[in-house]
Parts: C-alpha cells; structure tokens; sequence
C-alpha cells in the first residue's frame, strides 16, 4: 500500500508569509472595506462584544468591528500587515488590540471571545480543520463565527486557477476556495454549529482600467506579485494576457474601466 505523505504545513506557511508580506496587500485590501461593514451587519456585533479578527490583513473588519463598539483583538501572521491596521485604528482613534498570531495555533484561551471572523484571510490556511477548529475553540457558546470566503466560481476563484498554472501549489494541500462552498463550510462547523447561514454576495472590483487592475495585482497583491517575480519574461507576458483576457470574461463595465463583480460567501456559525 502506498504511503500518503503528509504536507509540511510549516514550510508551506512560511512560504505563504513570505507571499503576503511581499508587495503591498493593504493596498488592495482598503478597496474590501464594504465587505466587513456587511460581516459585522450580518454578525449582530453589539457593544462590548469580545471580538477576534484571524488573518485580519489591514483590519476590515476590525475597523468594522471597533465602530460598532466592539472590544476587538486584530490578529495577522505578517506584522507589516498589522501595523497598517493599526495606522487606520489610530486615524480613528478607535480603541483595538493588535497581535501577531498564526490562524492554525491561536494564543487565547477556550470561549475566549464573544465573536471571531476573517474576512478572506483564514480561508488562505493551508491546515484548514486546523484553522476550523481553532475559530471555534475560541468562540464561546452561543457566539458567532464570521466569514468572508471566495467562491471557486467566482473571478478569484477564476484567478486562482489561472495563478496556478503558472505556479502550481503545494501537493496535498487542500484549494482555499473551498471555503467558499457550502459542503465544505459544514464539514469543517457543521458539528460545532446550531445554525449555519450563509449567503452569496458580489464585491465589485472597481478600477481605472483593466490595465489599472493589472499593475495593482502585479505589484501589490501577494499570490500574484509572487508569481510575476518568479516567471521569465515570456512567462510574465503570456501570466499577464491570461489575467486581462480573464477580466475582459467578467467586465460589466462599457466606458473603458473595470467593474468585475466576484462571488463570495458570507458566512455566519452559531456555536453550538
């Protein structure tokens, strides 16, 4: 019989770090914003509510979160990502913890917070019954986990599968888009859970230009600026045609920018 060979989650996650700590991911992730203002909506978040943002990038949902007067903890493995959130925090002057922390070894204790998310960040997990069960730990009985999850379906599901023809991802480690499917939401809460709800959304990437979106990707989003570094020449230009043909597929608009709406699944767990 043969032997399966499990993953080595520790390097594949310090390559991921290295990924996300490249280009510039706040960049793109303050044009996400609407996505946590819906998440913390659709979580019921309440005054004094013990709070914890996973793999909270530059803090959407976290600025979301503190708005609503929330007791927030944001959390990211990439300080740099971290420090970003804070900088907006303080342009608020909102009241908010920052952590560094791994999404799969959460340093806080059982029942810990009354509400724990992510907003497409612990979806990227390469453990995700790790990263599951570590949400739920945390959660108290009778909270909420939220989430924010591309679908496979959807443009980035769509980019994805293009990245990885190019780069192709580690063996054995489950696709991050599954998250974004419901089979896969209640395998990894569905015991945990009393209620599951999730609805499909669209957020709408908005810019200049298809080119635009090209050059912010290319620089500044970490999948895709690791990808164009590691690629020849040829490579980066035939990576580059696949990307624009891709939006050209999905684009709403008609007056020379880019409206490209993709699917997500927002995602609210009742713990059990």
């Amino acid at each position: 019989m043969d032997q399966i060979t499990q993953p080595d989650f520790s390097a594949i996650k310090a390559k991921q770090n290295a990924a996300w700590s490249s280009g510039d991911y706040a960049i793109v992730g303050t044009t996400l914003q609407i996505v946590g203002e819906n998440l913390a909506e659709a979580m019921d978040l309440r005054s004094g509510h013990k709070v914890l943002d996973i793999a909270a990038g530059n803090g959407n949902f976290t600025l979301a979160a503190a708005r609503r007067w929330a007791d927030v903890t944001s959390t990211d493995y990439v300080p740099g990502l971290l420090e970003r959130g804070k900088q907006r925090a303080d342009a608020e002057h909102l009241d908010v913890a920052f952590q560094v922390a791994d999404a799969e070894d959460l340093p806080f204790g059982d029942a810990s917070y009354d509400a724990v998310a992510s907003t497409f960040g612990v979806m990227f997990t390469p453990n995700q019954n790790k990263a599951a069960a570590e949400m739920l730990r945390v959660c108290r009985s009778g909270g909420k986990v939220g989430m924010a999850n591309w679908t496979p379906d959807g443009f980035i599901g769509a980019l994805f599968k293009v990245i990885g023809r190019y780069m192709p991802p580690p063996a054995g480690v489950r696709s991050p888009s599954l998250w974004g499917t419901r089979s896969r939401l209640e395998e990894l809460f569905g015991t945990a859970a009393s209620d599951i709800q999730i609805t499909e959304r669209d957020f709408a990437f908005r810019y200049r230009s298809p080119d635009h979106w090209l050059e912010i990707f290319r620089d500044f989003y970490g999948p895709t600026h690791k990808a164009f570094s590691a690629l020849d020449a040829d490579a980066r230009a035939s990576l580059s045609k696949d990307l624009l043909d891709l939006i050209a597929r999905n684009n709403v608009a008609e007056d020379g920018t880019m409206v490209v709406p993709s699917a997500y699944l927002e995602v609210v767990v009742t713990r059990r």
